[in-house]
């Protein structure tokens, strides 16, 4: 495992940060993402609020039932002290219609000194897309 990135973040450090949740979050594995997390991180997932490591692995291995072919790219939006704010999209197959969709958002991180995120406020909005109209990550997807 790679040194954890503490705060006070600086723009490198920052976009370090930003570029390896993307990289955890792409590897769709609840135990992995779930590890940047305090063990009392508080979450807001849109219109879900919940707390915790376990809660946010349970969250996870739902969302990767559902959100199929998932594939996400973030960008760091600013970052002050050990807050950084990012905006995201990613693209997944709903598993159960096989609709394609791009979900666009933005996420407020808040880090303790060890570098865990204890909170987390994600809102976001779906489009649905054609298959011919993905972008992110097509490579070996279906």
């Amino acid at each position: 495992m790679s040194d954890p990135i503490l705060p006070p973040f600086t723009a490198e450090t920052a976009c370090e940060k930003v570029q390896r949740a993307e990289d955890a979050w792409n590897t769709k594995d609840p135990e992995i993402v779930a590890l940047a997390y305090s063990e009392g991180s508080h979450w807001r997932n849109r219109d879900e609020f919940f707390q915790g490591r376990d809660a946010i692995r349970a969250f996870l291995y739902r969302k990767w039932r559902k959100e199929l072919h998932y594939r996400l790219m973030k960008e760091l939006w600013a970052f002050d002290g050990n807050r950084i704010s990012v905006r995201f999209e990613y693209e997944w197959q709903d598993a159960d219609s096989g609709r394609w969709y791009r979900t666009h958002g933005n996420e407020h991180w808040e880090f303790n000194d060890q570098g865990l995120m204890t909170r987390r406020d994600m809102s976001a909005n779906d489009v649905s897309i054609s298959s011919a109209e993905r972008r992110i990550g097509m490579q070996g997807q279906p």
